[in-house]
């Protein structure tokens, strides 16, 4: 019960104030009462007060209160900072900026218990690095059911939003070869972009395609050509299951270290020009993919960096930061580090600089 304070006009509240015991009693002709929650009585006060709490009907929340993936989902579906050409080469982010706007960026890191897969841990490379469920490759028309249906990859979109333009994938391990073809198979994949070395001081990815040929489970690769360049080599394989063979083009880019940058931009911006002029990205239907060791640094910086490309040469202007929210609405922290970051800046505003003058108003 709330005390009154004495000498205070009483308030003009739907109450029923109570003085002394002779008006706890309704009188007999009356209704009975109505029931009253009785509000804390302050010490050494002969004052009551009780509220009628049905008088208050039903009560609408103030708010809605969001949850934390609910919070996380709206930041990578909203955010954006539009560059221009001309901001991004003559007045570009600080890389303290830089750093401070990453860091708001949502990882939306899967943990295991949202991925409802069982036995899934033989097959990741990296425990805490797992496939989002909604974008999730599932595996299913060359092996049996008894090896599931589980690959540690996400379909990602890619310019203007295009549905499934990219697969981004963990490099394979000795276990998951056979499961990596298949799903080269299954997608009609095309085209492989590799992003790492097989050992940075440890395994980082397995030697997956033959040195001239080779079985993978019910895949049969063949190396038909090498071509070495000076940042990356381009192998031209065949890939046969049962009686249909089909052409798969291979490109080692090995100039890049783990959770680091390239010494500089050009050589990424020449092998974004190689998948740009290859035939294999024109007439191909499948996605192209990409994979570093964990799949999500090295391979989300590739992905950006083309996405990003495409923008400024249709748009004149690129949103970096919206780039990178929509890769991790579809993968989990694709682009590990704020130093990739501000390389992928760097390297955006190297292409600007290389496109045609932008026509005067």
């Amino acid at each position: 019960m709330v005390q009154a304070r004495r000498g205070r006009p009483r308030a003009q509240l739907p109450v029923t104030f109570a003085l002394g015991a002779a008006m706890t009693q309704p009188p007999p002709d009356q209704a009975p009462p109505k029931k009253h929650v009785r509000l804390q009585e302050r010490r050494g006060s002969n004052v009551s007060l009780t509220l009628d709490v049905r008088s208050l009907g039903a009560v609408e929340p103030v708010c809605c209160v969001s949850t934390p993936r609910e919070v996380t989902l709206h930041f990578l579906r909203t955010a954006g900072h539009p560059l221009t050409r001309w901001t991004l080469q003559h007045q570009p982010p600080s890389p303290k900026q830089l750093e401070e706007e990453f860091l708001k960026i949502p990882s939306n890191f899967v943990s295991p218990e949202e991925l409802n897969v069982p036995g899934h841990a033989s097959k990741d490379r990296y425990k805490t690095i797992l496939p989002n469920p909604q974008s999730r490759v599932c595996l299913g028309r060359a092996q049996s059911q008894e090896d599931g249906d589980y690959i540690n990859a996400n379909y990602i979109r890619g310019y203007g939003g295009k549905d499934r333009a990219y697969i981004a994938t963990q490099g394979p391990m000795p276990n998951t070869v056979s499961d990596f073809w298949e799903m080269v198979w299954q997608e009609e994949v095309e085209l492989v972009i590799m992003l790492t070395r097989l050992r940075e001081g440890k395994e980082k990815c397995v030697h997956y395609w033959p040195t001239e040929e080779e079985t993978y489970g019910p895949f049969h690769i063949c190396t038909q050509d090498v071509r070495e360049c000076s940042e990356y080599t381009v192998r031209q394989l065949t890939v046969q299951y049962q009686e249909e063979c089909r052409s798969v083009k291979h490109i080692l880019f090995s100039a890049w270290p783990d959770h680091q940058t390239p010494e500089s931009a050009g050589p990424l911006l020449r092998l974004v020009a190689e998948v740009e002029d290859s035939p294999e990205t024109a007439a191909s239907t499948g996605p192209i993919v990409v994979h570093c060791s964990a799949g999500i640094g090295r391979t989300g910086c590739f992905i950006a960096t083309r996405i990003g490309c495409q923008q400024l040469k249709a748009r004149g202007e690129v949103d970096i930061l919206g780039i990178v929210c929509q890769l991790r609405l579809d993968r989990g922290g694709m682009i590990q580090t704020a130093e990739q970051y501000q390389f992928l800046h760097h390297t955006l505003a190297l292409y600007a600089a290389q496109l045609p003058e932008e026509p005067s108003p």
